[in-house]
């Protein structure tokens, strides 16, 4: 066999893998990655530079967990119409936050979180709409856990809302679906709601 069959054989062999690994993925989330299968089909470059881009989501020194999934599942639902938010919270959920506290972020309740998360949460919106408060609410992050947790909250903000943009960008945005947290289906909360 030549080295350029040798080549292509060996892609292909990895092309099987990957494709392997996804379809486990979306069987154990219930989560539909038919995008990064295109993704992969289009060009396999793009595919692994998305996902060393997404590995900035994994940055989480020095932030609470829950404050992290505020940020992440806030700045989701801006995204987003369903199947995103309700990967992050079977993540979330798998990483052992509360069901009660994950329906709270999703709905945006914050009177209904823990003071801290409501920071998370509201610090992504003013991230997102590019707010005056973000400078004062930054601070008070920084205050408390450092600045290397404004970074995890920052990448938090960013890797959420890269999903849903490839999604859509790619074409396969359009099927909507109801958010369940804990059994129960939990109401995202709108983007004019978002914007109150």
């Amino acid at each position: 066999m030549s080295q350029r069959g040798r080549l292509r054989r060996r892609m292909g062999m990895w092309n099987w893998i990957i494709r392997n690994r996804l379809a486990a993925f979306e069987r154990r989330y219930g989560y539909d990655a038919s995008y990064m299968r295109e993704l992969l089909a289009i060009d396999r470059r793009a595919f692994w530079a998305f996902v060393r881009a997404t590995r900035l989501g994994a940055y989480r020194r020095d932030a609470p967990r829950d404050v992290v999934y505020a940020a992440a599942l806030t700045s989701i639902i801006a995204e987003d119409c369903g199947p995103c938010t309700q990967l992050g919270v079977a993540m979330a959920l798998e990483q052992g936050s509360s069901p009660a506290v994950l329906a709270a972020i999703v709905r945006g309740d914050e009177a209904a979180l823990p003071e801290d998360v409501a920071l998370g949460r509201r610090f992504a919106r003013a991230v997102i709409e590019h707010a005056p408060a973000a400078d004062e609410l930054r601070a008070e992050i920084e205050r408390r856990w450092g600045k290397r947790a404004v970074v995890a909250l920052a990448f938090a903000v960013l890797t959420s809302r890269m999903y849903p943009t490839v999604k859509y960008a790619l074409g396969h945005g359009h099927a909507c679906q109801r958010v369940v947290v804990g059994g129960e289906p939990v109401r995202p909360y709108t983007a004019l709601e978002a914007g109150a």
